[in-house]
C-alpha cells in the first residue's frame, strides 16, 4: 500500500506528473490531495521525499511509538505490538494516534461499520442506516453545517417513509 508523500497516511490518490520530460509518481491522502489540487501550498513543499528521508521518518515514528506508555497500567506500545493485547481501557487514549495509523494500515479505515447477514431483514439494515444518519445530522447541526444537515434530514425522511410503506404493505399481506 502506497503512503502519502507528505504525512505517511495511506494514499488514496495516485498521480503521475511529467516535469522536464520525466514522469514523477505522486501519492496523496485525501487531505493533502485537496491541498495539492487547490494550490494552497507552494510546489516546493510537494517535492517527493527520497527513500532515505522516508526511512528516517518511519524510524522516528517507530521510536516514538516504542516510548509510549500507558500511565494507568504501564504497558508500552511496543509490548502491545508484540503481544497483540492492550492492558486496560485507558490504552485506547494513551495510544490513540499509533492505533489509528495501525488500523488504517491494516483495514484501510479506522471506523467499524459492521456487517449484516445476507438473509437479514431489510428493516434491520434500514434501522441501522437511520441511526447512522441521525448521528450525522446531530453532528452537522452541532458544526452549524446546515446544508449537510438539510440533505441528511431529507434522506432520513425518505428512509422513514419507505419504512412506513413497507410496514403497511407487510401488515396488509397478513
Amino acid at each position: 500500500m502506497k503512503k502519502c508523500k507528505v504525512c505517511n497516511k495511506p494514499a488514496v490518490y495516485h498521480l503521475t506528473e511529467i516535469q522536464n520530460g520525466e514522469a514523477q509518481a505522486l501519492h496523496f491522502c485525501e487531505e493533502h490531495f485537496q491541498e495539492y489540487i487547490s494550490g494552497q501550498t507552494s510546489q516546493e513543499e510537494w517535492e517527493p521525499q527520497d527513500d532515505a528521508t522516508l526511512i528516517e521518518l518511519n524510524s522516528q515514528e517507530i521510536q516514538l511509538d516504542e516510548e509510549l506508555e500507558c500511565p494507568n497500567c504501564g504497558i508500552t506500545f511496543q509490548e502491545f505490538r508484540s503481544e497483540g493485547r492492550l492492558g486496560c481501557p485507558h490504552d485506547y487514549i494513551a495510544f490513540r494516534e499509533p492505533l489509528i495509523q495501525l488500523l488504517e494500515n491494516i483495514h484501510g479505515e479506522c471506523v467499524h461499520i459492521g456487517k449484516f447477514p445476507k438473509r437479514a431483514p431489510t428493516s434491520s439494515q434500514q434501522q441501522y442506516n437511520l441511526i447512522k444518519l441521525r448521528r450525522e445530522l446531530t453532528a452537522a447541526i452541532a458544526e452549524e453545517n446546515y446544508e449537510v444537515a438539510a440533505s441528511l434530514r431529507d434522506e432520513i425522511s425518505k428512509l422513514e417513509q419507505e419504512e412506513q410503506e413497507q410496514s403497511e404493505s407487510d401488515s396488509s399481506t397478513e
